[in-house]
């Protein structure tokens, strides 16, 4: 196994690396259905209409189109270089202010207050030392308009079961990208880590924290955010849902919809 780096050091370097892939890495996991067709419809249930959205780990910015084509102005942040440079790329013709930022020391940014601040696609599960829950939702809360709402997402256990543990893998993509887990025994709370690595891509080493819902709650209220919900989600593209009775053997992430306090 790896030595474990620093969250930043860990997660710039990686996506770094697999930045200039990352869109193709992905193209299963399609923004427009998950955040736009079943997202978005869950939040509008608690009073969400449009306004200004802060995307905390927006990596090349695959939510942003979603977003905007219902009337929301977006901003985006995100630890990796190399993935805003993607961001600002693809969307230089519209007005995102894009920045790079460690999701645990978010300042104010200009463009605060916001009336919806996501951070999806593990990026809880990226903060793995004690305290960065608090010290990042500490940031959230100080860029959330009063009466606005978060939106999260944290991988329960049976991913990492599934997905990050020695002798899983799988090859992912046309072009023969690979991702190996690295991690001896799955345990709540624990840090896992992955290999990802294949054609035209220097191999990097992903490592993420399994949160317990309870460490995940504990550091909200410590931060000033209020759960509204907690939702379980389940199935893959037009066969995706979300359930109201969160369980960890049928539901591979939890969605955490909260406000400030």
């Amino acid at each position: 196994m790896t030595q474990q780096k620093s969250y930043l050091d860990s997660t710039r370097d990686a996506y770094d690396a697999i930045a200039p892939i990352y869109d193709d890495f992905n193209a299963g996991n399609d923004h427009e259905i998950w955040l736009g067709e079943v997202l978005l419809p869950e939040l509008e249930k608690h009073g969400l209409t449009t306004g200004r959205a802060l995307d905390v780990g927006c990596g090349t910015g695959r939510a942003f189109g979603p977003l905007r084509r219902r009337g929301w102005s977006v901003d985006g942040c995100d630890v990796s270089p190399g993935m805003i440079a993607q961001a600002r790329d693809k969307h230089r013709n519209s007005f995102e202010g894009l920045y790079v930022a460690d999701a645990r020391e978010l300042p104010r940014f200009v463009g605060a207050p916001y009336d919806l601040v996501l951070a999806l696609n593990d990026v809880v599960n990226y903060l793995t030392e004690d305290g960065d829950l608090e010290r990042c939702f500490r940031g959230v809360a100080r860029n959330l308009a009063p009466g606005g709402l978060v939106c999260f997402d944290a991988n329960n256990l049976i991913v990492y079961e599934q997905d990050w543990l020695a002798g899983t893998g799988e090859t992912m993509g046309e072009r023969g990208w690979d991702w190996k887990g690295l991690t001896e025994e799955a345990a709540p709370g624990r840090v896992f880590e992955a290999e990802v690595g294949g054609r035209g891509i220097e191999s990097s080493v992903h490592c993420q924290r399994h949160w317990t819902r309870p460490s995940i709650e504990t550091a909200m209220k410590a931060a000033g955010l209020v759960d509204i919900v907690v939702l379980g989600q389940r199935g893959e593209g037009p066969e995706l849902a979300l359930d109201g009775n969160a369980a960890d053997a049928l539901h591979y992430k939890l969605i955490y919809i909260a406000t400030g306090a």
